[in-house]
């Protein structure tokens, strides 16, 4: 018998979680820790623009800026004017998806490298409100002060638990996107990329559809910024510009297109990379961006493809072998 799709995915993000939860006892020292944290964090906003960019078909170049606003959304709310973490949280992700449902509008009308620049220039717009909003963002100084995560009591004051806040954060992230790209609505969004004649002959919403992906992969990445946060107790504006967004991008090409879980390898491993990097000092970019165009020249798929075909040439072998 089938099992349900549902039933499918959450066993796949439960696995996922209980690898995620094994890996500190893995782990050598806490420093390497909070590099899982980081990396899970970018792979919550890997995910979701993965939606947008590997499912939907459109580009983002300001992906990034979501992220900030969560962040200074958060850091404003709970400092400023005092108010629970919980509440900050919650104005963090509602101000970037608010902001996203109002660029998505006039944006998401343009394609290819016009939805690219319009994107671009939203994040730069962006940007420089962060560094020049000085008396409420801190500008390039930063915003200091912002409480460590406080749930229900109970407040995430090591990596160890905030890591552990992670995982089943990623893990939920994984599930929605799983459940959702099997759903009705995944479909449909993997209809428009192929073709949006097409689609809107088939009776499918396409400026709802593209506007929902939009909206949510920048709520995503608005509780990405949140999470971000409330883990440094430190933000800046350089957390939050145009290179970062071209690293989202990366991560989600790296990782393989149209592949929930080729983002969340892509973003663990850009994040890890320079890291592995530090002991090349001087060469360390060259060698960063021999590694990205290794890649993309025999895994033009990502991570994710290259792992199925050597799957699959595995199993090969073994039937072979067995014949």
């Amino acid at each position: 018998m089938k099992r349900p799709v549902i039933g499918q995915s959450v066993v796949q993000a439960g696995l996922f979680l209980l690898l995620l939860l094994a890996v500190p006892a893995a782990l050598p020292n806490e420093y390497y820790l909070s590099i899982c944290i980081l990396g899970s964090l970018n792979a919550v906003i890997a995910v979701g623009l993965n939606l947008l960019m590997g499912y939907a078909g459109q580009v983002s170049l300001g992906h990034a800026a979501f992220y900030g606003l969560g962040a200074y959304a958060t850091a404003i709310a709970t400092t400023r004017f005092g108010l629970p973490i919980p509440v900050g949280m919650a104005a963090g992700v509602t101000l970037a998806a608010a902001v996203a449902w109002i660029v998505a509008a006039p944006t998401l009308r343009l394609k290819g490298n016009y939805l690219a620049m319009a994107t671009l220039g939203f994040g730069i717009i962006i940007s420089i409100v962060f560094n020049e909003a000085v008396d409420l963002t801190g500008g390039p100084s930063g915003y200091v002060g912002i409480p460590r995560l406080a749930l229900f009591g109970y407040t995430f004051e090591s990596d160890r638990s905030y890591y552990t806040l992670m995982a089943v954060v990623l893990a939920l992230v994984v599930l929605v996107a799983l459940h959702l790209m099997k759903s009705r609505t995944g479909r449909a969004l993997r209809a428009l990329h192929v073709s949006e004649k097409a689609a809107s002959s088939l009776g499918i919403d396409i400026a709802a559809h593209k506007r929902f992906v939009f909206v949510l992969s920048a709520a995503l990445a608005g509780l990405a910024g949140v999470l971000y946060a409330h883990y440094l107790s430190f933000i800046a504006p350089a957390s939050f510009g145009f290179s970062f967004s071209v690293q989202l991008v990366v991560m989600v090409v790296l990782g393989g297109m149209a592949s929930v879980w080729g983002s969340v390898a892509g973003a663990f491993f850009l994040t890890a990379l320079p890291e592995a990097l530090r002991e090349f000092e001087d060469i360390d970019i060259l060698v960063y961006g021999a590694i990205l165009v290794l890649t993309i020249m025999f895994l033009p798929d990502g991570l994710a493809g290259g792992l199925k075909r050597l799957g699959r040439k595995l199993r090969r072998v073994g039937v072979d072998h067995a014949g």
